[in-house]
């Protein structure tokens, strides 16, 4: 699966930055987050549930950052094991870029999937991807500006 995007968020580039690297402001807008824990300044543990068609599972991962440049960009290795409901794993790049006042980011994320949730099919999983990175910039505005997520 490969996607790519952008989103204007509502905050000069340093704020932005550091509200991508809060573990709480990350738990608030990741769908299905149940926790986040830092290990190091480049390694979080996380636990989500996730839900693709008829699979659902609980998700124990990992993300690593990379190629870290603050203010402006990283990528962001991930991999994550569902049990039964199988794997995700891959990576994101991400840039960030002042705008008027705001930050423009733009994303490309290339991930591999394996066990039931590969079997659903690509279609919906590409579906439920787009779906879940709405919800995560649209509750990251919100809550990186200063309103509260929903």
């Amino acid at each position: 699966m490969e996607m790519t995007g952008e989103q204007l968020i509502a905050l000069p580039q340093q704020a932005t930055w550091n509200a991508l690297n809060d573990t709480t402001v990350l738990k608030d807008c990741i769908p299905g987050c149940d926790s986040i824990e830092k290990q190091s300044d480049s390694e979080y543990l996380l636990t989500m549930t996730a839900k693709v068609g008829p699979v659902s599972a609980k998700f124990k991962g990992r993300m690593t950052l990379l190629d870290v440049q603050a203010p402006d960009s990283y990528t962001l290795q991930f991999e994550g094991q569902g049990g039964v409901a199988g794997f995700a794993k891959g990576e994101a790049r991400v840039q960030l870029a002042p705008e008027a006042g705001s930050t423009r980011l733009t994303y490309s994320v290339k991930a591999n999937i394996g066990g039931k949730l590969a079997q659903v099919g690509a279609r919906l999983i590409d579906g439920v991807a787009k779906k879940t990175a709405e919800q995560f910039f649209t509750a990251f505005n919100k809550r990186a500006s200063g309103g509260a997520a929903s």
